[in-house]
């Protein structure tokens, strides 16, 4: 048998993953290559690997997905094998073979196992004969209501891309077009197929991990079923609620598929698992999943460390998989608004810290600094969490969400945190369409205290701007000051000391004695905050009017307030470079924006403006759209491609479509006029005489 001794690696992927990789071979003292496209050129997994080779461009299709590319810098560095990470590559069968072909250890599956599992259609034909349980497919072609509903799904790919669920028999051309429109952009095959759609299952797939050497490990269960656009958001393992019999059937069930193809490496076997606890395969993921991490943590293993083992021809350490131990649970943290059609965001991540404590893992794409791109899918980081028992790893999680300093673009944390303390989800009533039932709930106003929170930003604030003037006394250092904070009021004693005068607007003067307001906008929800406070000529500034509550201290990083009788601790970190505030509680977290005095007339928009919801490619618009064009209100008009996410730009109201500036290929900032939609005028009231 073949011994390939791996020396230097390079990962054909980016972000986390390839953090996540590098971080293994630094344990094993294998030496770490890095590419990059030019979005990227200053990421953390750039930053973290001993060398980096650019791959010229921005987009994946010229970059990660240009297996060329990546096997020509895995020779200009000197690697002696390529991991693919998951995503972009890591289930390319000509990609895989390029590499062997170029001298170069694969760190995946055979080639033939991974073309036998790339299109589901081929697989689900292979795995019937292995006797693995599945769902009957349906020909789109003669379906009828009683095939309904029905799931569409991308034969080649993954991640969600080109799956459309049918409900109404009349839809179903018009989906399956759109589905594969989405697959052949995503994957560059539009073939797709159908099958049955099993209301509340349950998504619970088996870990493998085999060797060359005949050996075949079924590494626990993970259920996975939270999920959003058919993309997973937390896992866990093993997964709950499942009897003996049932994990026994879906353990066999994973290896005979593994060694149907002559399985290597670590695969996943994904199953859906009905009401009734019946399971049905879905598909073989040749590679490394991203929920890997659960797995790791209950069988106490760096999957990672046997990738590279199994790929240098060793065998697995032992016959059999270790004991399983706890129960572990992980949360994507994504930079995407929930509450706005999981709209993803981008911007400089100003701050990324999770509490360090035992049982907790951190595995992260981004740093505090680092800039959140259109490119790529908007995964900050996974949170993991283990302990002895579920509602402990549960617990610990959610703590540990709920605690961390996440600074900049919206995140999904608190639909996180939420999601984890559900009822349904402490009492593993788990299914699918979690998201589609609860999203409301878990996307609206909290119980939290953001008005107190302004409170703390606003004094913190009005103690920081004083330090310019009092370092200008003393010789120390000023802070960086906004020319946005210039034109706040002058703290009251600055004439008393010798600083500048009250700014006046007009015929408006701000008396220094009197009570100030400074008005924020919670982000996202975009609910304002006034709030009025006053400084002493001597003293801390102060709430103003405001009962029940007592200053204790003041900074501008830290204010400690008494709210009826219970002292509480305000965390202020104030962005220079925006009129942004960020308040941390141990309990909860809040985004701020400043707001002006006066109102900018430019940021008025024509009623009807269809504007970009996030920067991205326009994908398409509606066949036939044009200016003059009618429209039905929530009608599909135009779709935009976004941290590959496809998102749909609906018409606000019925009516006529005026101007169309949206054209397919162009890329488009946030905030871009798209389309303009006139609505229609209402119909004029009836008389009653002749209603």
């Amino acid at each position: 048998m073949r011994r390939d001794v791996i020396h230097s690696l390079l990962v054909a992927n980016r972000g986390e993953i390839a953090c996540r990789v590098f971080r293994t071979c630094r344990d094993l003292g294998i030496t770490t290559v890095a590419v990059y496209s030019d979005a990227d050129a200053d990421a953390l997994h750039v930053r973290e690997a001993d060398l980096a080779v650019r791959l010229p461009g921005a987009a994946p299709a010229d970059t990660y997905l240009r297996g060329d590319l990546v096997v020509a810098a895995a020779l200009a560095a000197g690697a002696d094998a390529v991991h693919p990470g998951y995503g972009f590559l890591s289930e390319n069968a000509g990609f895989a073979a390029a590499v062997q072909e170029a001298g170069l250890v694969w760190v995946g599956p055979p080639v033939k196992a991974i073309e036998l599992m790339a299109s589901k259609t081929r697989a689900k034909e292979l795995m019937a004969g292995a006797g693995v349980p599945l769902l009957a497919p349906v020909d789109p072609a003669t379906a009828g209501e009683d095939d309904l509903p029905l799931l569409l799904k991308a034969a080649a790919g993954g991640g969600g891309r080109g799956m459309r669920i049918v409900r109404e028999l009349f839809a179903l051309p018009s989906e399956l077009q759109a589905a594969s429109a989405e697959a052949a952009s995503a994957f560059g095959d539009g073939e797709v197929f159908a099958e049955p759609y099993v209301e509340r299952g349950r998504h619970v797939e088996v870990q493998v991990m085999a060797d060359a050497h005949d050996t075949v490990w079924a590494l626990g269960t993970r259920d996975c079923s939270l999920q959003r656009r058919h993309q997973k958001v937390i896992e866990e393992a093993p997964a709950p609620g499942l009897d003996d019999s049932l994990r026994e059937r879906l353990h066999e069930a994973a290896v005979a598929a593994a060694r149907a193809v002559g399985y290597r490496g670590a695969g996943t076997v994904e199953f859906l698992v009905s009401a009734e606890g019946r399971p049905y395969f879905l598909e073989m993921n040749t590679r490394l999943q991203v929920e890997h991490p659960v797995t790791e943590a209950v069988f106490g293993l760096d999957l990672v460390a046997l990738q590279l083992r199994v790929a240098e021809g060793e065998p697995l350490p032992q016959p059999t998989p270790p004991q399983p131990s706890g129960h572990a649970v992980e949360a994507r943290l994504y930079a995407e608004d929930p509450a706005r059609d999981w709209q993803p965001q981008t911007g400089t991540l100003l701050a990324l810290e999770v509490p360090d404590a035992p049982g907790l893992r951190l595995d992260a794409g981004y740093t505090g600094g680092d800039t959140i791109g259109v490119h790529y899918d908007p995964m900050l980081a996974k949170v993991i969490a283990h302990a002895p028992t579920r509602p402990e790893a549960v617990r610990l999680l959610a703590r540990a969400l709920e605690r961390a300093r996440i600074h900049g673009p919206v995140t999904n944390r608190d639909l996180l945190v939420r999601s984890l303390r559900h009822p349904d989800f402490a009492a593993v009533r788990l299914d699918t369409g979690f998201y589609d039932r609860h999203l409301a709930g878990l996307t609206a106003p909290g119980p939290g205290d953001p008005a107190t929170a302004a409170l703390a930003a606003v004094l913190a604030g009005a103690v920081r701007r004083t330090a310019p003037a009092q370092a200008a006394r003393t010789g120390a250092r000023a802070e960086a000051v906004r020319p946005a904070d210039l034109a706040e009021a002058v703290q009251p004693g600055a004439l008393a000391a010798g600083g500048p005068p009250p700014v006046r607007f007009g015929a408006w003067r701000n008396v220094p004695s009197g009570p100030q307001r400074k008005r924020y906008r919670g982000e996202p929800d975009g609910t304002e905050h006034e709030v009025a406070y006053r400084t002493p000529r001597t003293g801390a500034p102060e709430p103003y009017d405001a009962p029940g509550v007592r200053v204790l201290a003041v900074r501008p990083d830290r204010v400690t307030l008494e709210l009826d009788g219970v002292t509480r601790h305000f965390t202020i970190t104030a962005d220079p470079d925006t009129d942004r505030v960020y308040v941390d509680t141990p309990g909860a977290s809040y985004t701020f924006t400043a707001l002006p005095r006066f109102t900018d007339p430019a940021t008025h928009t024509a009623p009807g403006s269809l504007l970009a919801p996030m920067p991205g490619t326009v994908v398409r618009v509606a066949d036939g759209l044009a200016a003059g064009a009618a429209v039905e209100a929530g009608q599909p008009l135009i779709w935009l491609e976004a941290m590959k996410m496809e998102h749909r730009i609906l018409a606000p109201a019925s009516g006529t479509l005026t101007a169309l500036h949206a054209v397919p290929g162009h890329q488009v900032e946030v905030g871009a006029l798209l389309a303009v939609v006139q609505e229609d005028p209402a119909p004029a009231p009836v008389p009653e005489e002749t209603a």
